[in-house]
């Protein structure tokens, strides 16, 4: 199993890629898309298609993670968040990946075992999960690996219902 986790955002979207086979769970990719607010909103929707679907071939990517949006005072970033999730959908119905998506509350329930936790909590946990990659660049991609390991955890709870 390889599992794409993503936050979307129109400026910044983290995402985390894991590998799992058997027992093993490997990292293979971390980081942030960053896309300038000056280029049209129809540009940055197709970077973010072309990005994502170039890790899903090249890292044969099987399992997508998304986290539900959240509505904050903002109605117009949460619409363009849609269209983000949107993209998100079609490439994995186009690629014939497994999706899960988790609330926020549900992701930081299970990384920090609060579901009110903090990002800055949300992310000392994720480097000490994940020690080797030393920093996150933004709180998107620890966001991005919490979201990952949401998938990670749910589909070995998955796995344990099929025996």
């Amino acid at each position: 199993m390889i599992l794409l986790g993503v936050d979307p955002g129109c400026r910044f979207a983290g995402f985390g890629v894991i590998r799992k086979e058997g027992t093993l769970v490997q990292l293979l990719d971390h980081g942030c898309l960053r896309m300038s607010p000056s280029k049209p909103l129809s540009e940055r929707i197709a970077l973010f298609h072309d990005f994502f679907q170039t890790k899903i071939i090249t890292l044969h990517v099987t399992h997508l993670a998304l986290e539900t949006p959240f509505l904050g005072k903002n109605a117009q970033n949460f619409l363009k968040l849609g269209y983000l999730r949107g993209v998100l959908y079609l490439l994995a119905h186009k690629h014939n990946l497994n999706l899960y998506e988790f609330s926020p509350r549900e992701v930081k329930q299970a990384v920090t075992g609060f579901g009110g936790a903090s990002k800055d909590q949300v992310a000392r946990i994720i480097l000490q999960l994940f020690p080797r990659i030393g920093s996150v660049e933004t709180e998107d991609v620890s966001d991005a690996l919490a979201v990952t390991l949401c998938g990670l955890w749910k589909e070995k709870s998955i796995e344990q219902l099929r025996r």
